[in-house]
Parts: C-alpha cells; structure tokens; sequence
C-alpha cells in the first residue's frame, strides 16, 4: 500500500477541489509512492502525536487539520509548526490533511455532529458556489448511446436522487479536414455534412478530469468539440454546516443539557435564552460566527458551533439559541468518522486512532 492509494480513496469521501480557497489540504509532508506500514488517524498533528506515529510504527499521519497552514520560510525549529515538520520528515512519516473539504461534505464532519443529536431532515446549510458543471458536446447520431453511456458511468447526469439525466438535441454538423487531418468520417479537404446528436450533462467539478477522458475515449472524431460551464445551480450536498430537526422540540434549558451530554463537554457559551421551543438546529464545526446569520435566515431555532466572539451573540436578537460548544467539540467525532471510512476500504490493513488529546484548551471546574 503506497501513500497514494490511501490519500485517493480518503478524497473520493472528501475531493479536495471543494477546500475552501484559504485552506492549505492534501498531502503536506512525504511522497505519495512511499509505502505504508500504519495510518495514524488524529485531529492535529503535534510533536506528540509524532512522537506516537514513531512509536506505534505509522508512517502516514491523517489528520483533520493541516500542520502547514500558511507558508514557511524556514525550518529552524522556532515554533511548533516548524518542529512538528522537522520531526516528521527525519522519520520518514507522512502527513495528510482534508480540512474544509470534508467540513464541505454531506457526510462529513458536520453529518458527525447531527449523528451525535440525532438531528433527522438534514440540508446543508450553507451551499458552496460553482460546485456544478456542464458539458455540451457533438456527435455522430449513431454515437450518441455509447457515448452517453460512457458519460453516465464516468459520474455525469446525476441530479439528486436521479441518474443518467441528460437533454440531447438533433441536427447536423459541418467540417472539413486539411491535409493533415485524419477524418473517421468523411474525406480530406471534402465539405463533409454529419447528422449529429448535442449531448448536454450536469456533473461534480471534482469529476471534470475523469468525464473528459470517457468523452475522448468514446468519441469518434479525431477533433471533438465541446464546451463547459460553470453553473450558478448548487449541490444539495455540498456545503459548510446543516441543519436538521429534533424528533421532539426541547425547552432550551432541556436543550443545552442534551447538548452538553451528546457532545461530552463541561462548558457551553450561549446567547440569552429566547423563551422558545427547540426544534430546528443548524450546526457548523468548528468556526462558525460567519455562519449566524444564514442560521436565522434558515429559521433555525438554535446553532451549534464554536469560537464566537463576544460581538458575535449579539446577532441573536432573540431569534436564536446560539451555542458555542468549543471548537474541538465540535469536530470530536471527526476522527472516529476517519478511522470507520478507512478500515471499512482498506479491511486488511492497520489504521489506528490516535490516543492523543489535541485540544488545546483546559476548562477550570
């Protein structure tokens, strides 16, 4: 098993084309072709957390957070960032990280934490822009069924909860090959008329690579001519936070205890209480005061996330239950969401959970 074939299956959970544009993802420290004894899988990649890739003889750290998040212009051991790097590279262990990719899927962290409430209807919060495109393409009428097949099966014209969707249009296209052309159809130098199918698809930008290539390898001509769009339509699936609903409202006081005990912390930071029911409840791991406003407007009775500043509860204006449950809280399941997807693809191979205790905030009881 190679750095490579682990990092591939962990970015069809999480394609890293949907990190946000801040984030630094991927595989930060290492080489993808060297060849992997254990996965470490951790929240934050500490000198610790090294230390015990060493010792429990892993070579690949996968770690929610990336290490590396802005550049460095040097490797002297003057901070954390700088020793964690050091040290990784002296023992030959690779780090990974997806961050806001995974913050970004359906089923990633923020599915986590509605898992942990039992949160049932769940949308995504916040759509991320661009995520879908459009290709529009020619061909041959007597192509056109192979050609969408192999679109089909390549990830294209999938809307929701259906498949194989695509819209096609008849008519004729005109060419004329030079010299050096090498025409399937049609003659050099002859004006050639071809009855023609236009095929137009929806699909993932992540999945662009991968529907090109099954379009160059199924169609005949020797020049394709097609087209791509960015689409301002988006993805149900993809997107920063959810939100979802309580089998049962909850008064807030009985709130705030379910919540506490759910998501296993001794301190939660709230906005004033609003009299109201809970019943509907947006959730955002890790930073998410930018997020407050998008939960009012989602009618959100209450939000779930973490580091709001002081300024930030005063967005509530009794409207909202905000809820600040600690950053690390919020992504705790994280891990365990990491290690279930691994061993479930990789069945015979060793992937451990860290037993390090990243956080690095202490609470005074």
């Amino acid at each position: 098993m190679k750095v490579k074939d682990i990092t591939q299956k962990i970015e069809q959970l999480s394609p890293l084309s949907y990190a946000e544009g801040f984030d630094n993802v991927g595989l930060l420290v290492g080489n993808p072709e060297m060849s992997v004894n254990k996965v470490l899988i951790t929240l934050d990649t500490l000198e610790s957390v090294v230390d015990e890739a060493i010792e429990k003889k892993c070579n690949l750290i996968v770690s929610f957070h990336p290490i590396i998040f802005s550049g460095l212009k040097s490797l002297t051991g003057q901070n954390y960032v700088e020793r964690v790097v050091m040290k990784a590279i002296k023992n030959d262990i690779a780090i990974y990280s997806m961050h806001t990719a995974l913050d970004n899927m359906f089923l990633g962290v923020n599915s986590a934490i509605c898992d942990a409430l039992k949160l049932k209807n769940r949308a995504i919060l916040i759509p991320q822009k661009h995520t879908i495109h459009k290709l529009v393409t020619y061909v041959p009428h007597k192509h056109s069924e192979m050609l969408r097949k192999a679109l089909f099966e390549s990830g294209a014209g999938e809307i929701g909860n259906y498949s194989n969707c695509s819209f096609n249009l008849e008519g004729y296209g005109t060419f004329k090959g030079n010299d050096n052309s090498n025409p399937t159809i049609g003659e050099k130098n002859l004006l050639h008329t071809e009855n023609e199918t236009q095929i137009n698809v929806i699909f993932p930008k992540h999945l662009e690579n991968k529907i090109l290539k099954a379009l160059k390898e199924n169609h005949p001509y020797e020049e394709i001519a097609y087209e791509i769009y960015v689409l301002e339509n988006t993805h149900q699936h993809i997107g920063m936070g959810m939100i979802g609903e309580l089998e049962n409202p909850m008064d807030e006081q009985d709130f705030l205890n379910y919540l506490k005990n759910k998501m296993q912390t001794n301190c939660i930071r709230h906005s004033a209480l609003t009299g109201k029911k809970i019943k509907k409840v947006a959730v955002l791991g890790g930073s998410g005061a930018f997020a407050i406003d998008k939960a009012k407007a989602a009618k959100a009775d209450a939000f779930v996330s973490a580091d709001f500043k002081y300024h930030d509860f005063f967005k509530a204006e009794n409207q909202i239950l905000l809820t600040d449950i600690g950053h690390f809280e919020s992504e705790q399941f994280t891990k365990m969401l990491l290690f279930d997807y691994l061993t479930k693809n990789f069945p015979n191979f060793a992937v451990v959970l860290s037993d390090v205790n990243t956080n690095p905030i202490k609470y005074y009881q």
